[in-house]
């Protein structure tokens, strides 16, 4: 045992435990970064979906748990029912006219009003009818300095009088990663690049910061720009 004791630990013997270690640590962690790049996306989807089936499901299930029925869904799939019946209703003349005349009452309320116009506001940009949506179309502009570019969304357009004569101008919306928060900005039609990217796609590419965005973009006036 003394002798054992009095045999010195060789440095190569240490140096190379070291890098063995350090190389199994790369490794481990390098697998747990990949793990939780694969099942960040899928967590998120499934309890987005799980929130989105319980409350939904929370409406009608009472009703059917009264009537001795009680069946785990069934009032999530009753509201998509419910949700599409409102759609089809709401798109007739005698829904709209329904819609309108509840929407005249809120309006003249105080504080509900400001809440049901942020809230209609909000709604209106994934709105499927493209004469009501508030996003009317994407538009890359040069902001904030030279040679930088910002993907937004046209949102309305406004001609400007002036001692040059009139001149067309176009609201652009350029959001953060948040979509309903960032800014706005008054862009000359000519100035503005139209891309041949959809609404949905832009939102898309916000909500990912960029990851999503593709690798080369047109612009419907057949121009091309590598991103």
């Amino acid at each position: 045992d003394d002798h054992e004791k009095s045999i010195p630990h060789s440095p190569n013997n240490s140096s190379t435990r070291k890098a063995c270690y350090a190389v199994l640590q790369s490794w481990v962690s390098k697998k747990f970064m990949t793990g939780c790049a694969v099942l960040f996306p899928v967590a998120v989807t499934f309890l987005i979906t799980w929130w989105f089936i319980q409350f939904f499901d929370g409406f009608f299930s009472p009703i059917y748990e009264r009537l001795g029925m009680e069946i785990f869904g069934l009032g999530f799939v009753t509201s998509l029912f419910f949700i599409f019946f409102v759609g089809a209703f709401a798109s007739s003349w005698v829904g709209s006219t329904v819609f309108w005349v509840g929407e005249w009452f809120i309006k003249r309320m105080p504080f509900v009003r400001l809440i049901y116009s942020a809230s209609k506001q909000i709604s209106s940009a994934i709105s499927p009818d493209q004469s009501k949506t508030a996003f009317k179309e994407v538009a890359i502009i040069r902001h904030p300095r030279i040679g930088e570019y910002a993907l937004g969304f046209i949102t309305s357009s406004v001609v400007l009088q002036g001692y040059g004569g009139d001149e067309e101008v176009c609201s652009v919306y350029v959001p953060t990663n948040h979509l309903y928060i960032g800014d706005m900005f008054l862009i000359n039609a000519k100035e503005i690049i139209r891309p041949n990217l959809s609404i949905a796609e832009t939102v898309e590419i916000i909500m990912s910061v960029g990851m999503s965005m593709p690798p080369l973009i047109s612009s419907k006036d057949g121009r091309t720009h590598q991103t």
